[in-house]
């Protein structure tokens, strides 16, 4: 039972798995894992089958190579062999470092991968609500503008909300991308680049080479169509707030976000800006607080939202409508005030009719013509109900004739004649011109034959001027799209753009392109889709053709699915895909053996790994993966904890209810033995107990005997051991003699041991002593007087000595410990102050006659230098002589020197005298 259980943890732990080691066959590979590759160091015989028993070894061949070539070969195809197996072994570690890499940074980089919407609905949920709700909590904040904020603040932490609608592919942390600036839709940089090429291309495509690149046209946003010119093109990765190239990936920001404040300025203007870190999106109304005013300008100012400054006080407005009589009675409100909605009657502009009519519009006309007369006298106003006076008569004045040729001056009664002159007017073909004499009303149609070409410009034909020709060939030209044929007769080469809708799978794989036939890339689709969980209650909309890739939403709900094993009700979790997960509540079953109820986890379902399956024939053979089977397991041993004494009593431990009975602590016994001074040193076993009262320390008849000497603490000083075995009680005394050095260390003493253990201080002073004189020196210099005795010398040394004056002329005896106190002291008398000044007279004369010296030397160099610089013939040049005078020193010093070295002996001689 215990190993079936063994084998449903193991089987647990490696269910997916897999296998580290094929079986080793005869050809010396060693397979690691699924791969098959060469386990580093294990480089066996090349040949397919088994190395026979007499074969050479690589080591063999090596020491044979000088005797046989074909050792030689073999040793050298041995190392030839295993290289390349290092070479492999080292490739194949290098491609599963860089794939392991790879996946690393695949999953970290990844911003729907990982990032459940758990996580989002805790802690980034709350941040995000919180910063939103400080923009509404003063003065009437407009929630409705920060939804579109919220909402792309909230895709960039929702997991598969960021999707590039070109590639209909998840936008991840670590991709370089740009935002629309007119719907802030999120696109990979290089998708948006293909994008803006493309459409430049097919705009500019139908030009001539004449008009290529005279031209900046435009792109638009695949989205919503935004047009940026051919520079906005997009070259470099910013973050939201266009501050940072290349912001760097930080898991604590919004992805894609340089983390400073985004400072971009407010849409409407109003000379604030963005005070949240760079977001994606639109910024939000502008949190400012404000002191303004109401429209009308009649409340007093109260400090408000900037993004709510304009506000209404509900009073009348009370300004001058544009009638002039009534004033407004609006509520304040903004901009220009309202029509005059009031009713009064007012005339028309020329006077003959009144109606009742809206104050707001006083000026109109009637119907009837005018009628006055002009100044003519003959002629009326011909004008309908007109402001101002009527003019002067069309008919007066200079006219010209139906041709515009001649002029004529003549009453307005009077009609102008015709000049008689051709007409000569262009007619309606542009060409030719009218042949009629000058007359009154509109030219006739040109009726002259020419030689017409078609539209198109491949026929040509003899007809009427006035009337157009077209031919019947149809146009084969390709309309705009490519695709189509332009198939309109006698098409003059501008071919209008193709009608036929495009049809083409648009990228989600769902839907068809809806748009009029069209070159390049369709646009993205506009469809979205909901994304359920397994019961449907949770959904997040996602654009189409992301459901394949998009991992359904993280329901709240509880799974409703009914239990698989025998529980009634199975553990709550909440709702999946798949089967659940294995049940984990307690068992509870009641056990046959003891009637314990079982605790460990429910184990109706469990893995057992599958054994007796097909084993590889060979390391060629790829192995298998461990396949596992759900099956019931009986219960495992109760390990319900039962309090049991030890063999020895020593302790009561909670043992497993399958493992209770008579068991050993594994402690020493430690009950005291017969001797009193050890205890029983055998693992923890029975003891039978001879009489209860003694107690549980007292050794029974299973302990140890003592055999050991006896081990109780000597004396102080004692060195010896007890002569007795183990034994209760006190030891007796040491009669052994012991031997001592005396206080003086020279002489060497025998005591008995118990004499000099029991003895006092005074008693071991007197034992140790050996009545001769102490060898000892004082700190004089002399040797002590006393009899051997411990501790130092005593300081009192009557010993003669001698002692000088400092001149060391006169000398005396006096006793040395009266010297060593300072007590007595010699001073120098009247004699011995006389020779001291005697020798000091005698070193000052010495030295001032060296200075003399010294002087008339540099004085006698200065006179000889001086003589040379006079520039006295070389012939007669000789070198200066100075006379200089001797001294009495230099005279006499050969004289002076015994006679003061013998005054020096007679002195010395009379001072040692004096002191001895």
């Amino acid at each position: 039972m215990e190993a079936s259980w063994r084998q449903v943890a193991g089987g647990r732990g490696r269910a997916r798995g897999r296998a580290t080691a094929a079986p080793s066959s005869g050809n010396g590979l060693h397979l690691r894992g699924a791969g098959g590759g060469r386990e580093k160091g294990s480089v066996g015989a090349v040949g397919p089958g088994p190395s026979p028993r007499g074969a050479a070894t690589p080591a063999a061949a090596g020491s044979s190579a000088g005797r046989s070539p074909a050792g030689s070969e073999a040793l050298q195809t041995s190392v030839a062999c295993e290289l390349m197996s290092q070479r492999k072994f080292e490739e194949i570690k290098k491609a599963n470092q860089a794939a392991a890499k790879k996946l690393v940074e695949e999953h970290f980089s990844s911003s729907s991968e990982e990032e459940g919407d758990e996580d989002f609905e805790g802690k980034q949920g709350k941040i995000v609500a919180n910063t939103f709700t400080t923009y509404t909590t003063q003065t009437d904040g407009d929630m409705r503008e920060l939804e579109r904020t919220k909402q792309y603040v909230h895709e960039a932490f929702q997991a598969g909300a960021m999707t590039c609608l070109i590639c209909i592919a998840s936008v991840k942390r670590n991709q370089a991308v740009w935002s629309c600036s007119g719907c802030f839709c999120i696109f990979h940089m290089p998708c948006i680049q293909k994008w803006a090429k493309d459409s430049q291309f097919l705009v500019s495509s139908p030009l001539t080479d004449d008009d290529f690149g005279k031209r900046d046209y435009p792109w638009p946003c695949p989205k919503c169509r935004f047009e940026y010119k051919r520079s906005d093109t997009p070259s470099r990765y910013y973050c939201y707030c266009g501050k940072v190239e290349d912001p760097p990936l930080d898991p604590w920001l919004v992805p894609h976000s340089c983390g400073h404040i985004c400072e971009r300025e407010f849409k409407p203007p109003c000379g604030h800006k963005c005070l949240l870190l760079c977001h994606p999106g639109p910024c939000p109304p502008c949190p400012k607080m404000v002191t303004t005013t109401c429209y009308c300008k009649k409340a007093k100012p109260i400090p408000r939202r900037c993004s709510a400054k304009e506000w209404s006080c509900q009073l009348p407005c009370g300004r001058k409508l544009l009638c002039g009589q009534h004033k407004c009675e609006s509520p304040c409100h903004a901009g220009n005030c309202p029509p005059c909605p009031r009713v009064s009657r007012q005339k028309c502009v020329c006077g003959k009719q009144a109606a009742e009519r809206s104050c707001a519009s006083p000026l109109w006309h009637c119907d009837q013509v005018c009628g006055k007369t002009l100044p003519c006298g003959h002629h009326t106003c011909e004008q309908v109900c007109h402001v101002g006076a009527c003019g002067q008569c069309p008919r007066s004045g200079k006219r010209f004739c139906p041709c515009q040729k001649s002029k004529f001056s003549l009453p307005c009664t009077e009609d102008v004649p015709t000049c008689g002159d051709s007409c000569d007017k262009v007619l309606e073909c542009g060409i030719h011109r009218c042949s009629q004499r000058c007359h009154r009303g509109p030219c006739e149609t040109c009726r002259q034959e020419v030689e017409k070409q078609c539209r198109c410009g491949k026929h040509t034909k003899r007809m009427p001027c006035h009337k157009p020709y077209l031919c019947e060939t149809k146009c084969v030209k390709m309309r705009d799209c490519q695709k189509h044929q332009c198939r309109r007769k006698c098409c003059p080469g501008n071919c209008p753009p193709c009608d036929q809708n495009c049809g083409r799978t648009l990228g989600c794989r769902n839907h068809k392109c809806p748009s009029v036939c069209h070159r390049g890339s369709c646009y993205p689709c506009p469809e979205t889709v909901d994304v359920k969980c397994n019961c449907g209650s949770t959904k997040v909309t996602v654009p189409c053709g992301r459901e394949r890739t998009t991992r359904p939403p993280k329901c709240k709900e509880q799974c409703s699915r009914p239990p698989t094993c025998h529980h009634t009700s199975q553990e709550k979790h909440r709702c999946h895909f798949g089967s659940c997960p294995p049940c984990h509540q307690p068992c509870q079953k009641v056990l046959e053996k003891c009637g314990h109820l079982c605790p460990a986890p429910c184990h109706d379902q469990a893995l057992i790994k599958q054994t007796g399956r097909h084993q590889p024939t060979g390391p060629w053979e790829q192995p298998s993966e461990p396949a596992f089977i759900q099956t019931a397991l009986p219960c495992p041993p109760c390990q319900v904890p039962i309090p049991t004494e030890c063999l020895g009593k020593h302790e009561v431990s909670p043992l497993p209810c399958h493992t209770v009975g008579p068991y050993s602590c594994k402690r020493v016994c430690g009950r005291t033995l017969d001797c009193q001074n050890h205890t029983c040193m055998k693992e923890c076993h029975k003891v039978t107990e001879i009489d209860a009262f003694i107690g549980k320390n007292k050794a029974g008849p299973e302990c140890l005997q003592c055999e050991e000497g006896c081990s109780k603490s000597r004396p102080l000083g004692c060195p010896h051991p007890c002569v007795l075995p183990c034994h209760p009680g006190k030891c007796p005394p040491c009669v052994q003699m012991l031997r001592i050095k005396c206080h003086c260390k020279i002489t060497s003493l025998y005591v008995e041991c118990r004499k000099i253990t029991t003895a006092d201080i005074d008693e071991k002073n007197l034992l140790s002593c050996c009545k001769n004189q102490c060898p000892k020196e004082l700190p004089c210099g002399h040797r002590c007087k006393e009899m051997c005795h411990p501790g130092e010398c005593p300081f009192n040394c009557n010993q003669k000595v001698k002692l000088r004056c400092p001149c060391k002329r006169i000398k005396k005896e006096l006793q040395c410990n009266k010297v060593r106190e300072n007590q007595i002291s010699i001073e120098c008398d009247t004699t011995c102050k006389e020779m001291k000044r005697k020798a000091s007279e005698i070193k000052e004369a010495e030295a001032k006659a060296a200075l003399e010296e010294e002087k008339r030397r540099q004085q006698a160099e200065l006179e000889a230098f001086e003589n040379r610089l006079k520039g006295r013939r070389k012939k007669s040049r000789k070198r200066d002589e100075v006379a200089v005078e001797l001294t009495l020193w230099q005279k006499y010093k050969y004289s002076l020197l015994p006679a003061c070295a013998l005054v020096v002996l007679v002195f010395a001689w009379y001072i040692a005298r004096d002191v001895a």
